[in-house]
C-alpha cells in the first residue's frame, strides 16, 4: 500500500520525511540546510545512511569523516552519532527495525 507522509521540521534547518515503513524497516529522507546539524544521539536501531546530495561531516563514536553524494555507511545499534552539514543536501536513512517515534 502506497502512503504519503508529511515533511516535518526535525530541528532548525533540517526536515524529515518518512518515505516508506514496515515494522521491520523504515526509509526516511532528511534535508539539511548548510550549517545545520543533527545533534549527537544514539538509538537501538541499526541505521544505514546514503548521501543523496550535499556534503556532511559525520561522527560515530570517536571517529569523524566527511561524505558526499553516493557515499553510504552503517551506524551500529547504540552507537553515538551526529553530523554537521557542510553543503546543503539530503541524506536517505534506513532504520531496522522501524523508528516508531517518527510516525
Amino acid at each position: 500500500m502506497l502512503r504519503s507522509f508529511p515533511v516535518i521540521e526535525a530541528s532548525p534547518g533540517v526536515t524529515r520525511q518518512v518515505l516508506s515503513e514496515a515494522p521491520e524497516l523504515m526509509v526516511v529522507c532528511f534535508s539539511f540546510a548548510e550549517g545545520s546539524t543533527a545533534a549527537r544521539h544514539s538509538h537501538s536501531h541499526v541505521q544505514s545512511s546514503y548521501i543523496r546530495s550535499g556534503r556532511f561531516r559525520f561522527s560515530i563514536g570517536e571517529e569523524s569523516f566527511e561524505v558526499g553524494p553516493g557515499n553510504s555507511f552503517v551506524i551500529p545499534s547504540g552507537a553515538e552519532h551526529g553530523c554537521i552539514c557542510l553543503e546543503a543536501g539530503q541524506v536517505i536513512d534506513s532504520f531496522a527495525p522501524r523508528r516508531d517515534d517518527f510516525l
